[in-house]
């Protein structure tokens, strides 16, 4: 089973699945875009095993390209972890300060962020697709976290993960519009002037917002492989019968 592993210590791992084609359904990890929802479970067992914890320790959202956020309790460890009817309802932002629960987020060409707090402990996923972009999630989901849980933008820490690229990413003057009207997306769009189409970096937007909600430029890592480019990975757009990544953090119980 194909990963890409982006923190392991003694408190926290962090990382995303890929497309592998030796495992069942290339690895898909979503229940909600699936062929055979065994397969996917038997996959998300493989990863469990991996990360010495339980599927029942996953946490997963309905995710609806909101800019909606959901502090995960113990209440709701295993919420998705074996069928979509438990999921946390329209929410595509997850974070907690306990220890042993899978936070999840699955994409196939939107913006994963996976982020933690050295000091407090907390720890997060962010789905961005390019509509939760343009709705601000990121923005949205660290002023939440500056300005209710009192993190300092200093102790933070965010992984922008593998996403669609913007050679890849062409849309039209409806989608150009809504990011031109972020006011501060310019620098990360061009125009092809033989296919008439603009070409957006979503990854690069979710970074400007994260540094618009004062975390240090230096505190954010970009994962640059491009879904649609890259064999491990997955691309709606690419092929229009996507699975989907898996990016997760857990924050490690204590020994």
């Amino acid at each position: 089973m194909k990963t890409n592993i982006y923190l392991n210590n003694e408190k926290l791992i962090a990382g995303i699945t890929l497309k592998d084609a030796t495992e069942l359904e290339s690895n898909n990890m979503a229940l909600h875009a699936c062929v055979n929802q065994d397969n996917v479970m038997e996959n998300r067992r493989k990863l469990a095993t991996s990360l010495n914890c339980e599927v029942e320790a996953f946490v997963c959202a309905n995710q609806t390209h909101s800019s909606n956020l959901h502090k995960v309790t113990l209440s709701d460890k295993g919420r998705g972890a074996d069928c979509t009817d438990t999921t946390i309802t329209d929410t595509d932002a997850l974070y907690t300060y306990e220890p042993n629960l899978l936070l999840c987020s699955f994409t196939a060409d939107c913006v994963p962020v996976i982020f933690y707090n050295e000091v407090t402990g907390l720890i997060g996923v962010i789905h961005s697709g390019w509509q939760g972009t343009v709705k601000e999630i990121s923005l949205n989901v660290f002023n939440h976290l500056i300005q209710v849980e009192n993190c300092s933008p200093n102790d933070l820490h965010i992984h922008i993960g593998t996403a669609l690229s913007q050679e890849k990413f062409e849309v039209d003057a409806d989608v150009y519009v809504k990011f031109k009207n972020l006011g501060y997306a310019d620098d990360f769009i061009y125009f092809n002037d033989e296919t008439h189409k603009y070409h957006i970096d979503n990854q690069q937007t979710v970074k400007k917002q994260c540094e618009l909600a004062g975390i240090p430029a230096d505190r954010i890592t970009i994962d640059q492989t491009c879904t649609y480019m890259n064999p491990e990975g997955f691309s709606y757009r690419q092929d229009k019968q996507a699975g989907r990544h898996l990016s997760f953090i857990m924050k490690k119980a204590i020994k």
